[in-house]
């Protein structure tokens, strides 16, 4: 992670680096959907087959996130719950970010089960998803432990598609948009490593650990 150490506190700041400062500050001048300067970024390695369990991220944060995608293609599951009572702690302490039930396990009326419906985005090779509001407080968001990925019923399906078509290829590497697979199976085959950088920020900030 860059910018720091988060605890029950708030964030031990620490400056990011110089090159992670400015990828973070184009994504707040241009979405300018962030209160004030992305001060935290946790970058994350996944292998072919691996991925991320349902998850709601703590309230350390503001609720809007950045995600940033290199690599491998890769769909994330956004599930809707009923409360936070299965992934929030309550008492305060744990505000990194948590796992839960899958969502059709903490559902439990269908007059919620209407109101939110599950969806999937395909995370694309150099693409940013931002979401904030309820995709961030209503919302589990996770990645399923699999090489084989559908991507049919994806919302971003048509863009996802006209991306892929329109990928240039970068000298001496293999586009990662070849793990798209266009025929019958409308499917992700992720045969590369998949490197996220998840922008936000923190609320209450330290710039010292103890105070003499």
């Amino acid at each position: 992670m860059a910018g720091g150490t988060v605890h029950e506190k708030g964030l031990l700041a620490q400056d990011l680096p110089p090159w992670l400062k400015q990828i973070t500050h184009r994504i707040s001048e241009e979405s300018r959907l962030f209160p004030s300067t992305i001060n935290h970024v946790l970058i994350n390695e996944y292998l072919l087959n691996q991925g991320i369990m349902p998850h709601q991220d703590g309230p350390a944060y503001v609720p809007v996130v950045a995600i940033l995608s290199l690599g491998s293609s890769v769909v994330m599951d956004f599930t809707p719950h009923s409360s936070l009572n299965n992934s929030t702690d309550t008492s305060g302490n744990n505000i990194n970010d948590k796992t839960s039930k899958p969502a059709h396990m903490a559902m439990n009326s269908r007059e919620e089960l209407n109101e939110y419906g599950p969806f999937s985005v395909v995370l694309m090779p150099r693409s940013l998803l931002i979401f904030k509001d309820k995709a961030y407080s209503d919302y589990l968001h996770g990645i399923e432990d699999r090489e084989m990925q559908r991507y049919d019923e994806a919302v971003n399906v048509a863009s996802s598609m006209k991306s892929h078509e329109q990928a240039k290829p970068v000298s001496g590497l293999k586009p990662a948009t070849d793990d798209i697979e266009t025929g019958g199976d409308t499917v992700i085959h992720r045969t590369s490593r998949r490197v996220s950088l998840t922008c936000r920020v923190v609320m209450k900030v330290h710039k010292n650990l103890i105070k003499l």
